[in-house]
């Protein structure tokens, strides 16, 4: 678990399992990243920073971390030269899919619905 959110855990700030859940999943990018491993699996860091491009390198690699810190995501470094490292969603990370799918519908639903329509 990410460090911060440990200590707002230890605090008592989060006192119930939605502000978990949004703690831990939370933020611009974490929901991107689980999306992209889900449905396209395996990924590296480029592959990832190519299918985002509006994310800083700096940026992906402290989400990256924050998610396999939470046991969300998993690294996995091979012995080549240059180096190789590549993300996959854990089994927790993957019971988030269908959560994130219906995130999905429902966002498409309320953009053609509210937002594009004309």
């Amino acid at each position: 678990m990410a460090s911060e959110l440990k200590e707002r855990i230890n605090l008592k700030e989060i006192n119930c399992e939605k502000e978990l859940t949004l703690a831990v999943i939370g933020g611009k990018w974490k929901l991107i990243i689980l999306w992209h491993l889900g449905l396209e699996g395996t990924k590296r860091f480029s592959e990832l920073k190519r299918l985002i491009p509006s994310i800083t390198q700096k940026m992906l690699t402290n989400q990256l971390r924050e998610l396999e810190e939470d046991r969300l995501v998993e690294r996995k470094v091979y012995a080549e030269v240059p180096p190789r490292v590549e993300y996959t969603l854990t089994p927790h990370g993957e019971s988030l899919m269908p959560i994130l799918r219906m995130m999905y519908d429902w966002g498409q639903d309320y953009g053609n619905t509210f937002v594009w329509k004309d």
